[in-house]
């Protein structure tokens, strides 16, 4: 089980520094962004797992040769008030970190969880005194700013999208539609599940570069993945227009500039301004000048890759006694 332990150790930093870093810095993501969604949250599932794993099977290890004789072991001698004379202090300090980072990840996804729930409630009834819904759709509602704003509040069957009609009087009916497939692409593809998680990821571990480089890097993929979809319905010049617009804040050469619109959403307050522009250049510059997505050889080893992630922690902490 020692042996094991280091693997997971050794995963874990790779997950935590190195890994996440060269992801980060890759070309090939905008190329097929959900290959690479994937591979960030099984980065991130994987560095997890082997944080807390590489502790427990470390403070197990006296107690037996795999993880679930040990435990056994260890609910046996809890139950029977036993003294564990075969845990010395550092196994007893192993397994207190891995009990209470576990705690921390949980509490955190839900507190985070919480308060995005209480955010989007006082949101809503700020909508409701102050918004509209639109005159040929009731899913969306239209408040009074001449700022461009155009976001998503998810709710279920209570979703909304909601724009200003300082956006509205600055586009076309097609570009206005793509606005609207854009946003109510995250919805329907509940991006907001993914943001929730992300951000309680960098809530629990601020200084990790895995939840802050992660973060930043789902908010941009995110914002791909809804492009193509509207992609799919409008065409590409409309669509570019629409997020250089929504982007700037006025029409092409009018020379203002504005709120951010396609790349605010209420949901993602994390980003910050200089974020969000970087984000919107990328899509520009991904649409402008296309790259051939990725080969069908290439996607799959990166999603091999992924479940090789999952799978590696999962099978040292299951069978450890087969690593040494």
């Amino acid at each position: 089980m020692l042996l094991a332990a280091h693997f997971l150790a050794t995963l874990a930093v790779v997950l935590a520094w190195p890994a996440p870093i060269a992801l980060s810095r890759a070309g090939w993501p905008s190329r097929s962004p959900f290959t690479a969604m994937i591979l960030w949250q099984a980065i991130a599932l994987a560095g997890g797992l082997s944080m807390i794993g590489a502790m427990l099977v470390w403070g197990l290890e006296p107690l037996g040769d795999n993880l679930l004789e040990a435990m056994g072991a260890l609910w046996a001698t809890i139950v029977n008030n036993q003294p564990a004379d075969t845990l010395g202090l550092v196994h007893v300090f192993a397994l207190s970190a891995a009990s209470l980072l576990g705690a921390h990840l949980v509490f955190t996804l839900l507190l985070t969880y919480v308060r995005i729930r209480g955010q989007r409630r006082r949101h809503r009834d700020m909508l409701n005194l102050l918004s509209s819904p639109a005159a040929d759709n009731p899913a969306t509602l239209v408040i009074s700013h001449p700022s461009p704003v155009a976001y998503c509040l998810p709710g279920g069957a209570r979703s909304v999208t909601v724009l200003s009609d300082g956006l509205m009087g600055l586009l076309t009916d097609e570009e206005l539609d793509a606005v609207l497939i854009h946003e109510r692409a995250h919805l329907h593809q509940r991006h907001h599940l993914l943001l929730w998680a992300f951000a309680a990821w960098r809530s629990a571990l601020p200084w990790l570069p895995t939840s802050q480089l992660a973060q930043r890097a789902v908010n941009e993929l995110i914002e791909m993945l809804a492009d193509d979809e509207a992609l799919r319905q409008v065409d590409k010049p409309v669509l570019v227009r629409a997020i250089a617009i929504v982007a700037t804040g006025s029409a092409p050469g009018a020379g203002t500039h504005g709120d951010s619109g396609l790349a605010d959403d209420s949901t993602r307050s994390t980003i910050t301004r200089e974020a969000g522009e970087q984000s919107t250049v990328h899509r520009l510059r991904r649409l402008l000048e296309p790259l051939p997505p990725l080969s069908a050889v290439q996607t799959s080893a990166a999603l091999a890759a992924s479940a090789l992630l999952l799978a590696a922690p999962t099978a040292l902490l299951v069978a450890p006694g087969f690593f040494g």
